[in-house]
């Protein structure tokens, strides 16, 4: 292997406080970072890096953990340009939201969902995300579903399984017919391509009887639960989500008291998914009311054509900062760590010896910059599993 060394890196995020400053986000000033591999062998002060076989000078740049993006839903066609335009018109829309998607994702051919999830995941490596969670659930029938889940293992290891998105319009008037195939016959397909089970507990999709039941099954075939929760309103999504170690409950924007004690108090993680909200016009959730009861949070950016159609971890930190109640450092390590600690993992979110050598080098002085300068195109480099990518 050759080893390569990082030097001249004016503030580097570690999201470790054993090499840094002692705060979460380890910061070590007048850094450097030395990769052998696809893995990281050494963080610390520039003076005391170790030799390597090549040298990159950051030329005074800030660096931090590549983003991780634990939320989206990326095999898809079509768009809802028409939906948006009139939403945000203040005009009523009715022509079927999350069934125009699943129309035309059924038409589309493979090569094209492939290109689609391609195109997506690329666009977001460019800004700095090197790891993405991707679900089905525009498919919602056996046969679509294992087919949106093949396609999206084909790019990423973090794959989900959302069958239960909504009930599909070929059991609108059968929706326990269409739990039971989602946990029957659909499961079977699925389990195989998929890491993760997800369902979208909520008023007009799936109440708390029916996505324990999706999850359940989920578990005994081996996926690991995620729930999309507390989104529209107050309801069971939260409570199920810890109740089942859940390894994050999804939106958590309508949350009592008692769901913020049980986030707080368990390991499910609240990823919070801030380009929603923007693209509704809905309540901002509490991210300073998560954080102050001790609750692991990550942000995420949702991406999917009909509320949050945007690619941007960077456009989320901003609006975390803005709207939810977070620092620039609790949003940049809940993009980071927060995002790893959704999905379960280690080896991402840090950058310390051992973990993945995905990194992301800010075209500014300091991380604080993805908050201060929004919109401003920021990634300068970016290495993902040791390699530079962009």
């Amino acid at each position: 292997m050759t080893t390569t060394a990082i030097t001249d890196i004016a503030c580097l995020v570690t999201n470790d406080p054993s090499l840094g400053d002692g705060s979460p986000l380890g910061l070590i000033r007048d850094a450097a970072v030395v990769i052998d591999g696809d893995r990281i062998v050494w963080a610390g002060e520039s003076n005391r890096a170790p030799a390597a076989d090549k040298a990159v000078d950051a030329g005074g740049r800030a660096m931090i953990p590549g983003f991780v993006d634990s939320h989206s839903h990326l095999v898809f066609a079509g768009d809802r340009t028409q939906e948006f335009n009139a939403r945000m018109s203040g005009r009523p829309y009715s022509a079927g939201g999350i069934r125009t998607t699943v129309a035309a994702t059924r038409a589309a051919s493979d090569d094209e969902l492939s290109a689609n999830v391609a195109r997506y995941l690329a666009e977001a490596l460019r800004q700095g995300t090197t790891t993405c969670e991707t679900k089905s659930g525009y498919g919602l029938t056996v046969e679509d579903e294992a087919r949106a889940l093949r396609i999206a293992a084909r790019h990423t290891d973090e794959v989900t399984f959302l069958g239960a998105h909504i009930v599909s319009p070929d059991y609108a008037d059968d929706p326990a017919g269409y739990v039971d195939l989602v946990t029957g016959p659909m499961l079977d397909a699925c389990a195989p391509h998929a890491r993760w089970i997800d369902v979208f507990c909520e008023r007009g999709a799936f109440d708390g009887d029916q996505a324990r039941a999706v999850l359940t099954a989920g578990i005994a075939k081996g996926l690991h639960p995620r729930v999309h929760a507390n989104q529209l309103g107050h309801g069971p999504g939260v409570q199920l989500a810890v109740e089942l170690d859940a390894a994050s409950a999804d939106h958590c924007t309508h949350l009592t008291d008692a769901d913020v004690d049980a986030l707080g108090q368990g390991d499910t993680v609240a990823t919070l998914l801030p380009g929603a909200e923007f693209s509704t016009r809905a309540v901002w959730p509490d991210a300073r009311r998560l954080l102050d009861a001790g609750a692991t949070v990550a942000l995420s950016t949702d991406c999917n054509p009909g509320s949050s159609f945007t690619s941007s971890m960077p456009f989320c930190i901003a609006l975390a900062v803005r709207d939810m109640g977070m620092t620039p450092d609790e949003a940049v390590r809940a993009a980071t760590a927060g995002g790893a600690a959704a999905l379960r993992r280690t080896d991402i979110g840090r950058i310390a010896p051992g973990a993945r050598a995905d990194l992301l080098l800010l075209d500014a002085p300091s991380h604080v910059h993805l908050a201060y300068r929004p919109g401003v195109p920021l990634a300068d480099a970016v290495w993902q599993r040791g390699a530079r990518v962009a």
